[in-house]
């Protein structure tokens, strides 16, 4: 990883002209009491009490092959257990997180989880990471330099344990993110927003080996990095924001023109676009999460100062889109070069005429303010529930309920010790599990809350009202510490540390 840091060379001090000679040394060395050694140190009890706090893991296994910060982390959407890492030593690692010795550290020295494959050639640290959808067929990764690069399953029963590097393009100077496309008519389509403020959309297809990586739209109306995306649960739209506090939900396959529903500027591509132009969108500072909800009514988005904004889209209804992803699962995504400037739909499966409802599509439903700080991350529970959770940089995590016109329905203030929420993320379960929320933050710690309950008030840490369970075992305060990032599958988590290593948590 880079380093940004201003080296200067240190002053000669004063001092410096006043130390012993060598001679001088000795002497000053034999005056000194030969048992003074020996005296205990008054603060050794309070250091070796502060070890033991420091030592505290409640991991199950754990992963350490990486040599810096891990930044970034994804999930095999099948496989549940095989899990990606990437970080700041340019380098990104699978590994099966079920495959570690299931005991605390504390009672045995635990040898770290062996990696299934070591994903290297990138030059700059692995910012993002990605299993396509549906099955995992294929593995990318992107790092701070622009270098995307796709890697294929070889397992003989495609459990994600054997993978080979299948092609790798550059396009921009520095990827930011990279989201997995969820429409059963392109499979192995992804989505990554760069530095330059550039959208492309790719499909991987390693039955072509002279195009495995094609382009199938490029956009270029953010004005300053495109900082998050996300795609509607069907796969038809994806929306993107940026630091110049745009916002953009694409129509990258057409199912939006198709159904007649056109751009608001012609051959742009896009059905809902809204900027700091307009002064009742205008979040000072940029946007930097985006979030669509569970039935793709609506996008949220977080920005600076602890600033939200609710935006309706359109619903694409397709009867004959659905009925034609059963024969398309089995085909590798279609995809063309589009020209500079994008706009030009890829080749491949047709977009099926749809019924669309433009509804409040375009219209700002809410404008939020509870944080105080940059918002991170967003997280919407799976229905019947309508809670939309946010974490901030200022260390607190806000419920809104998303029925009753965003009230707030908890505002747990402390939610990691002063420290910075990185992620949010609702089990995605049904039933008794659909209320529970996860977080991680710079403190170092993962924790699980109950949303039931509790409406309005303030949570003033996780020792009170909604806190299920702590996890610890990675180091925190922000000195080389905190959680980067989790994924969930029930109640096992794996984690990605700052401090260089992945833990898992659970039964």
């Amino acid at each position: 990883m880079a380093s940004n840091g201003i080296h200067e060379e240190p002053a000669e001090s004063e001092d410096a002209h006043n130390m012993l000679e060598a001679d001088d040394a000795d002497e000053e060395l034999e005056a000194e009491d030969e048992d003074a050694h020996m005296d205990s140190d008054p603060g050794a009890d309070d250091e070796d009490e502060q070890e033991e706090i420091q030592l505290q893991n409640d991991s199950i296994a754990h992963f350490d092959g990486h040599k810096d910060s891990i930044f970034c982390i994804a999930r095999h959407p099948k496989q549940t257990r095989i899990v990606a890492t990437g970080g700041g030593d340019d380098t990104g690692y699978v590994f099966d997180a079920s495959s570690g010795v299931s005991v605390p550290p504390q009672e045995s020295q635990r040898a770290s989880i062996r990696p299934l494959a070591k994903l290297e050639g990138h030059n700059e640290s692995v910012n993002a990471l990605t299993f396509t959808l549906p099955d995992g067929a294929y593995l990318v990764s992107a790092d701070l330099q622009g270098q995307m690069r796709a890697y294929r399953d070889q397992s003989p029963d495609h459990s994600g344990k054997s993978w080979q590097f299948l092609a790798s393009t550059q396009e921009v100077e520095e990827i930011n993110f990279l989201t997995p496309c969820p429409h059963p008519l392109y499979p192995n389509t992804i989505a990554l927003g760069a530095k330059d403020g550039s959208v492309w959309v790719y499909t991987i297809d390693g039955n072509d080996t002279s195009n495995s990586l094609q382009i199938v739209q490029a956009f270029y109306l953010h004005t300053a990095p495109c900082t998050a995306g996300a795609w509607t649960p069907d796969g038809k739209l994806l929306c993107t924001v940026s630091e110049d506090g745009s916002f953009y939900a694409w129509d990258v396959f057409g199912d939006a023109a198709a159904a007649g529903l056109a751009s608001p500027q012609g051959g742009q591509n896009y059905v809902v676009g809204l900027t700091a132009d307009d002064e009742r969108f205008r979040v000072e500072g940029g946007l930097y999460s985006v979030k669509v909800s569970p039935g793709g009514a609506f996008a949220a988005m977080g920005g600076a100062e602890g600033n939200l904004r609710v935006v309706g889209l359109p619903r694409l209804g397709s009867v004959a889109a659905t009925n034609a992803a059963s024969t398309a699962s089995s085909k590798s995504g279609a995809g063309a070069r589009a020209k500079p400037g994008g706009g030009k739909q890829a080749s491949g499966p047709k977009a099926a005429t749809a019924d669309v409802s433009t509804g409040q599509a375009g219209q700002i439903l809410a404008s939020l303010q509870t944080q105080s700080d940059s918002v991170e991350t967003i997280a919407f529970s799976q229905p019947p529930l309508t809670f939309m959770a946010v974490g901030s940089v200022d260390g607190s995590i806000v419920l809104f309920d998303a029925r009753h016109q965003f009230a707030v329905r908890r505002h747990i203030t402390d939610a990691h010790d002063g420290e910075a929420v990185i992620q949010v993320d609702f089990v995605n379960g049904t039933g008794d599990e659909n209320w529970m929320l996860t977080s991680c933050g710079n403190d170092g710690t993962v924790r699980r809350w109950d949303t039931r309950g509790g409406a309005g008030g303030v949570v003033p840490n996780a020792n009170t009202q909604g806190a299920l369970r702590e996890w610890q075992g990675h180091r925190g305060g922000g000195e080389g510490g905190g959680v980067l990032g989790f994924v969930q599958d029930g109640d096992r988590i794996v984690t990605a540390g700052d401090d260089r290593v992945s833990l898992i948590f659970g039964p």
